[in-house]
């Protein structure tokens, strides 16, 4: 337990420190990252919220190709009707999804969060959030069993709701934690709002989606969660544990993602 707080300190103190701020670095290095990647970056699609919803909740922990298909098969299965998985059997849910990871938690997780949808709203839409304030609409997807800040960041920006709200996945926070922009203590969940703080408040959500991606991209090609092409890396000067490794001392234990 006392690990667990003393974690939990380190994260509100760096949350609140200048540190916090939009800063030079991250600048930085968003300005490097989009010169290789280019940006702008096109939107990958442009899913309403509710599917996107479903798509995000199967691509926990599952390689995109993966949580792709069986999003494909849902569609293939029961069309854009999302009342009809809803109201399935749930063995049938996962069969239809057995390609990702744990199709057994995340098909009646998948049901239990349309039948809640319904209950509050009275239909199966989540059309209304583009109403609401981002910091509103994030709140109300997190308080649906199940979702957490990356889903509900993953909703607002990759849906055609196209709202200012950064993801973070695990690519994302490994090259946050190495370059510095985050203590290696900050989980993914905990490190959403202390990277949202530091960028620059008049970016819009092309620019967040932009910073997203080419995070990702650069720990998905570059910064490995096992062994980093640190010597090809455009962020090394940056990079303090880039810069140990390349001296020779022993890496640091990872962060877990």
């Amino acid at each position: 337990m006392s690990r667990r707080l003393k974690a939990n300190d380190e994260q509100a103190s760096f949350a609140l420190s200048p540190m916090a701020l939009p800063d030079e670095k991250l600048l930085e290095i968003h300005r490097r990252l989009c010169l290789i990647f280019g940006c702008p970056i096109a939107y990958f699609r442009a899913l309403d919220p509710l599917s996107e919803l479903v798509s995000s909740l199967l691509s926990h922990r599952t390689r995109n190709a993966a949580s792709g298909a069986a999003f494909r098969a849902l569609r293939a299965r029961w069309g854009e009707d999302w009342a009809a998985v809803r109201d399935a059997d749930p063995a049938e849910v996962e069969t239809v999804i057995a390609g990702v990871t744990w199709p057994e938690q995340k098909a009646p997780r998948i049901q239990a969060i349309l039948r809640r949808i319904t209950e509050l709203r009275g239909e199966l839409s989540l059309d209304f959030l583009g109403e609401m304030t981002v910091p509103e609409a994030r709140a109300w997807l997190q308080a649906l069993p199940g979702v957490g800040p990356k889903t509900g960041a993953a909703v607002m920006s990759f849906s055609s709701l196209r709202r200012p709200a950064l993801p973070v996945d695990s690519h994302h926070h490994r090259v946050a934690v190495r370059t510095g922009l985050i203590p290696s203590s900050v989980a993914v969940g905990p490190s959403h709002t202390i990277l949202e703080a530091r960028l620059p408040p008049e970016w819009t959500a092309q620019q967040i989606y932009d910073h997203h991606e080419v995070m990702m991209l650069h720990g998905q090609r570059v910064c490995f969660y096992r062994n980093p092409a640190c010597e090809r890396c455009a962020l090394l000067d940056l990079c303090p544990e880039g810069q140990g490794r390349m001296a020779g001392g022993p890496p640091p234990r990872e962060s877990r993602e």
